[in-house]
């Protein structure tokens, strides 16, 4: 004789709290930015998201620091607003080429996809948040250097001058952002899509992005094509490319192709974003998981 039992305790229903789709959503969205920019992992996983935001906000630090610091008469060195997005562009291919790939391949090449898809997401409201944070990591390198430049050159009294000038300067970087975050997220998440390979997923769209401005830029200014065949370049290394042109008439320049009308522009960039998005949402119809 001994005190051992056997107690029946079955299988029960859940009675506690239903959050629903939008708390999934929300934590795979804050669970993919944590991924991609290293938190609460490896040092090795911090040296990319790190390098990235060196190079995309030290230029930044650096044009502020002269402003504050040197006499006026250099401070024509210093480039205005408009023309910072040249020195965050490395930053804006380097994100490219790994946030995407990060975010989404993982999940399918270790086979979590479908736990994900146990839960109140569906495979829309899984990308869609996938696809947010990816844009939302490419915001820090498109839309806060501008930002903290801007302010920084206002608070040296060397900015726009009055709050309409300011806000003016406000919604043209806002709109800038926005652009350059939205076309190459939609870019880079179709790349990742079509492969659960990081390496692939990034060389891919290392040579699609990189290829594509180099194709245009030799078809018009080598061999004299129309201009309008540089509405396919999407090079984020060059500054003749459909996002960064667009980026120069927001803030009302002419632009490196003057020639190129700005409605052509505003919907190349649109097309080249929808696409990428119908791409991967396509991919993600059609992959079989199994619940």
């Amino acid at each position: 004789m001994t005190d051992a039992r056997i107690i029946d305790r079955r299988y029960s229903h859940y009675d506690g709290p239903r959050l629903g789709p939008r708390h999934a959503m929300r934590s795979v969205y804050i669970q993919t930015l944590r991924r991609v920019l290293g938190l609460h992992r490896p040092a090795r996983w911090k040296v990319l998201p790190i390098l990235s935001a060196v190079m995309a906000y030290l230029p930044a630090v650096a044009f502020i620091g002269i402003v504050a610091l040197l006499p006026r008469r250099v401070h024509a060195l210093v480039p205005r607003p408009e023309a910072y997005y040249g020195f965050v562009s490395a930053a804006i291919a380097l994100f490219v080429l790994f946030v995407a790939p990060e975010a989404l391949c993982p999940d399918r090449r270790s086979r979590v996809l479908s736990l994900y898809l146990a839960s109140p997401l569906t495979r829309t409201t899984y990308l869609v948040a996938k696809i947010l944070a990816v844009a939302t990591v490419l915001l820090l390198v498109t839309l806060g250097p501008p930002l903290l430049f801007l302010v920084g050159l206002v608070l040296e009294s060397a900015g726009p001058h009055g709050v309409t000038g300011f806000g003016r300067e406000v919604w043209r970087i806002g709109a800038s952002g926005v652009v350059l975050a939205g076309v190459y997220a939609a870019a880079s998440a179709a790349f990742a899509s079509l492969t659960d390979r990081r390496a692939v997923a990034s060389g891919a769209s290392l040579l699609v992005l990189i290829g594509s401005g180099a194709v245009t830029a030799i078809l018009h200014f080598a061999l004299g094509a129309p201009e309008w065949v540089l509405l396919f370049g999407f090079n984020p290394l060059s500054g003749v490319s459909a996002p960064f042109e667009l980026v120069q008439r927001i803030h009302g320049l002419p632009g490196f192709v003057p020639g190129l009308d700005t409605a052509a522009l505003v919907a190349a960039c649109a097309a080249a974003t929808w696409a990428g998005l119908l791409v991967c949402w396509a991919r993600y119809r059609s992959i079989q998981v199994t619940r």
